[in-house]
C-alpha cells in the first residue's frame, strides 16, 4: 500500500471531489456527529473525508470485520474529528464491541451498510436512537430489515434508502457487482468463464449484472431465482432459468447474489459436479450453507489462497471462495467495487445526510425514497466530470408532460 492509501481512489472519484470542494467552505454537516459503517477500504476511505470535508466529525466502523483494510484505518485515524472503531483482522466480537462504543457516542446520523448500525441502535441503545436525526442505507439487505423494521413500528428516526435509487441500482448494484465479483472469481481461481457454465443465483439488480457480464465473457448463463417475474426477466434477456437443484448438476461456477441465506445448502450437494467452483456475490457469509459442507466433506484442504476445497464422499470436490464471504471484498485479491461506480454511490450517501441535515422536509420515523432531485443531480456530477452533454426539455415539452388534458397534442 502507498504512502497515502486513499491517492489512487481520490483519482477516480471526482464527483466526491466536486462535493468536498462545493461544500467545504459552507459545510452544511459543521455541528453533527455522523456515524459510518461501510466495507472500510479505500473508497470508503475518500466518502468519509468527504464527509469531514463539510463539517462533520465522524464515527466510524466496518460494515463486517473482515473487509477492512487497516492503511485505511490508519489513514483516517490520524484525522482530527474522525474516530475509527474498527481495525483490519478483528474478531467478530471485538468488531460488535466496537460499534456499541461507537453507538454510544451519541451520532445525529447513521450512513449503514447492511442496517448494522441503525438494527443494533434500534435493538440495544434506545435512548440513543430517539435522538438520531436520520439515516442513509445502501444495500439491498439493510432494505429489507429496514422494511420489515417498518412495517413493526420500530424506526425512530426517518432513514433514507439510497440502495433503491436508480444512481445506486442501476450503476453500483449492476456493473459493480458484475465486475468486482467476476474479477475477483478469475483472480482466485486463474481459471476461465469463456465457454464454462456459469450459475448465477438470483437476478435482482446484482445477480443480472454478474449475468450479463459473466455472458459477456463467453460463459454459458443458468439464473435461479424465488421471483416469478424476475425469473421472467432473466429468460427474456437471454438467460436459461432452472431450479438450483437442476442447475447446480451442470455447474462449473454458481455466485449467489441473493441477499438470503442458504441458497447454497445441503439438499444441493450431491448435485454438485466434481471441481465446482462456489462463491457468495451478496450477503454477509450466509448465502453458501458452509455448515453444510463441512458435516458432508470427508476431508477439507487448500489448495491455494482463497479456496477451500470440500472432498465429498465418493468423490466430487467442492471449491468455495473467500470461506463463502462477499468474494469482491474478502478474497485474497479483493478490492471492491470499481472506484467509479462506489463514486456514485457514495455522493448519494453524502445527499442524503446533507438533505437529513439541513433539508426542509418535515419527516417523520419511516423509510424514505431519496428525493429524485439529489439522484438527478449526482448523474449529471457525473456526466459532467466525463464530457458528456444531454438535451434540456424545452417550455413546451415540459408543459406538454403537466399537462393531463393533452391540449397540444394532434388528436
Amino acid at each position: 500500500m502507498s504512502e497515502d492509501p486513499l491517492a489512487w481512489s481520490r483519482d477516480f472519484t471526482p464527483v466526491l471531489r466536486s462535493l468536498a470542494e462545493e461544500y467545504g467552505d459552507d459545510q452544511p454537516l459543521d455541528g453533527y456527529t455522523v456515524a459510518v459503517a461501510s466495507h472500510l477500504e479505500t473508497k470508503t476511505g475518500v466518502f468519509v473525508e468527504t464527509l469531514h470535508a463539510a463539517g462533520a466529525r465522524l464515527l466510524v466502523s466496518g460494515s463486517e470485520p473482515y473487509s477492512t483494510r487497516g492503511p485505511v484505518v490508519e489513514a483516517l485515524s490520524q484525522v482530527d474529528g474522525i474516530e475509527t472503531y474498527v481495525e483490519a483482522g478483528m474478531r467478530e466480537e471485538a468488531w460488535e464491541a466496537g460499534q456499541h462504543e461507537l453507538l454510544e457516542q451519541g451520532p445525529d446520523l447513521i450512513l449503514d451498510d447492511g442496517c448494522e448500525l441503525i438494527a443494533k441502535v434500534h435493538d440495544e441503545h434506545p435512548e440513543v436512537a430517539r435522538e438520531v436525526v436520520g439515516g442513509g442505507e445502501q444495500t439491498t439487505a439493510g432494505i429489507r430489515r429496514l422494511e420489515a423494521m417498518d412495517d413493526e413500528g420500530m424506526l425512530e428516526f426517518p432513514v433514507y434508502g439510497v440502495n433503491d435509487t436508480p444512481m445506486k441500482n442501476h450503476f453500483d448494484n449492476v456493473h459493480g457487482t458484475g465486475e468486482s465479483s467476476l474479477s475477483n472469481v478469475m483472480l482466485t481461481t486463474n481459471a476461465m468463464l469463456a465457454g464454462k457454465t456459469v450459475v448465477v443465483a438470483g437476478y435482482g439488480y446484482c445477480g443480472r449484472g454478474i449475468a450479463r457480464k459473466a455472458r459477456g465473457l463467453g460463459a454459458d448463463t443458468v439464473v435461479t431465482e424465488v421471483d416469478p417475474r424476475k425469473a421472467l426477466e432473466a429468460v427474456m434477456d437471454g438467460h436459461r432459468v432452472a431450479p438450483m437443484a437442476e442447475a447446480a448438476a451442470e455447474a462449473d461456477y454458481v455466485l449467489s447474489a441473493t441477499g438470503s441465506r442458504d441458497v447454497v445448502r445441503a439438499e444441493h450437494l450431491d448435485a454438485l459436479p466434481d471441481g465446482v467452483i462456489l462463491a457468495n456475490a451478496g450477503h454477509f457469509d450466509v448465502e453458501i450453507d458452509v455448515d453444510a459442507l463441512e458435516s458432508a466433506a470427508e476431508r477439507v484442504t487448500e489448495p491455494k489462497e482463497g479456496v477451500t476445497r470440500y472432498h465429498l464422499p465418493d468423490g466430487p470436490r467442492v471449491n468455495l471462495l473467500a470461506e463463502g464471504r462477499l468474494i469482491n471484498l474478502t478474497g485474497p485479491y479483493s478490492q471492491g467495487h470499481p472506484a467509479e461506480v462506489m463514486d456514485t454511490t457514495f455522493a448519494m450517501m453524502f445527499e442524503a445526510a446533507r438533505d437529513l441535515a439541513t433539508g426542509d422536509r418535515d419527516l417523520g420515523p419511516g423509510l424514505y425514497q431519496v428525493p429524485d432531485r439529489l439522484d438527478r443531480a449526482v448523474a449529471r456530477r457525473k456526466l459532467d466530470d466525463m464530457g458528456v452533454a444531454i438535451d434540456e426539455m424545452t417550455d413546451r415539452q415540459r408543459e406538454y408532460y403537466e399537462d393531463w388534458r393533452l391540449e397540444g397534442s394532434a388528436f
